[in-house]
Parts: C-alpha cells; structure tokens; sequence
C-alpha cells in the first residue's frame, strides 16, 4: 500500500507541477513548452511503476517499466534487426511507393475528369476495406518477406494520400486561376507556380498521417506471416510465451520510431510550408 501511496503523491505533485508551468509567465516558451510533456511522461512512468510494484502485478499481465528498460538494453541486436526489417524495409519502402504513386495519381486525375469520377468511388471503396482482411491476400501474392509488408503498407497510405492530395490541388479559388489565365500560363506553369505552393499544407497533412498508418501497416501484416524477424513476428512470437517485457520493448521502439518519423516529416512540412498562418508564431 505504501506504493500506491507514493503513486498518488507523486502524480499530485506532477499535476501541481505542470499546472503552474503551463499556467504561468514563462508558460509561452520554449522551455515550458518541452517540460510540460516531459514531466507528464516521467511521471506516467514512475506512477505506472510503483503501481505496479504496490498491487503486485504478474508480469505476465503488466510488466514494470524497469524490467521493460532491462529487457530493452540486453536485446539491442534483435530489437535493431527486427527495426530494419519492419520500419526500413517494409514501412519505409512501402511509403515511399504509395505516397509518391498517390501523388502522381492525383496529377493525372486532376487532369482527367473520367477519372475524377471513376476513380475516386473505387478508392473510397478500396480505403475502407480492413486491413485484416486485406493483408493474408498481399502476403500469398507477395511472398513472406518484407516485399507483401511493403505492399500492405502502400495499400493503406495511397488513398489518403490521394485525397489529401486532390483537396489540396483544389484549395485554390477562381480569381487566382483566373489571374493566372491572363497571365497565359499553361497548365503546367499554373500547377507549378501557384496550386501546387497552395496545396502544400493539404499535401503534408497526407504525408503525417501516413507515417502512422506505414509502421501499423508493416506491423499487423507480419502477423499473417514472416521470416523469423520483425517487430510483428517478434511481438505475435513472444506473446505465445507469456514474455510481455520483450513485447513492450518492441513497442518501445515503434513508438520511438514512429515518433521519429512523423517529427521528421512535420520539420520538413515547415520548412516548406513556412509561409502557412498554421506555421507562423
């Protein structure tokens, strides 16, 4: 009991903490900015700790975050294996393909009305099947290894890409093509000087929520079939064991990965897209 104690004093003091950080002079800086989250985090951490310890969870159950830590540090080689087999190989690649082949897709289709009106239901239709229904069928057209993983992913990232894309290309009103008619400019010169700087923020907003759906996209189809490495043959694998704290360590790493990816994109989105009222300030 004396845990949970300890649990509830130190989540009070974090609240306090945080509440007067969040709420005070420097609340607009960069510094109280990166602590709030901080500290919120640490303090889930050790309150899932001592909770932990305090109602004697089984590990099987509920893992503590430093048996999680442990199992993390003396698994680095498998951890590193299984990253480069899921997020390099299967998610990467299949991003790259599908949000790249999604925005040339949509080019096309702003080009041609029969397939702004044929092809988008299809896609619409084809979105919103399951992935569990659709990642057996990649994985027996596509073989066991990273390449079916690859093709389930860019199954899910290319239509919201897609959409995203189309909304963006549209985002431009009828003075500005307008203008740029009287200006004589062709097509090309009208995508290229103005919808396309105009669709950028739409474009970006794909891209972001592609980066999560490529890491769960890899992760779910390995549980259809894999060789013997993966974040998703790894977790499926060590579950049927009863070893949660190498699960979690997994999830560990696709947390951190995906964290990654999706920082990594949104730097770019505003460095691009600087001039956007949503990246100023």
């Amino acid at each position: 009991m004396t845990w949970v104690v300890l649990a509830i004093i130190v989540w009070a003091g974090a609240w306090y903490l945080n509440t007067r950080l969040a709420n005070g002079p420097l609340a607009e800086t960069r510094a109280v900015k990166l602590a709030v989250p901080a500290i919120f985090g640490l303090t889930l951490i050790v309150v899932w700790e001592l909770l932990v310890r305090g109602l004697n969870v089984p590990p099987v159950i509920l893992p503590p975050p430093s048996a999680i830590a442990a199992k993390f540090a003396t698994s680095i080689p498998i951890l590193w294996t299984d990253f480069v087999q899921t997020f390099v190989k299967g998610a990467l690649t299949g991003y790259i393909i599908g949000c790249g082949s999604a925005f040339i897709v949509a080019i096309l289709i702003d080009r041609s009305p029969f397939l702004q009106k044929g092809l988008l239901p299809v896609g619409n239709f084809i979105a919103a099947l399951p992935i569990i229904g659709t990642a057996p069928i990649l994985v027996m057209w596509f073989g066991f290894d990273w390449q079916s993983k690859a093709a389930v992913v860019v199954a899910m990232v290319f239509f919201p890409m897609l959409v995203n894309t189309m909304q963006g290309l549209a985002d431009t009103d009828q003075m500005q093509r307008d203008q740029m008619a009287t200006w004589n400019a062709s097509y090309w010169q009208t995508l290229l000087k103005l919808r396309l700087p105009a669709a950028m923020p739409a474009i970006f907003n794909g891209l972001k929520v592609a980066t999560t759906l490529a890491l769960i996209g890899a992760i779910v189809a390995e549980f259809f079939g894999s060789p013997i490495k993966g974040m998703g043959f790894r977790i499926s694998t060590e579950v049927g064991r009863q070893a949660l704290d190498m699960v979690w360590a997994e999830i560990t790493v696709a947390a951190l990965a995906g964290s990654a990816f999706y920082g990594i994109v949104a730097l770019m989105e505003k460095g691009v897209t600087f001039w956007h009222p949503s990246q100023r300030g």
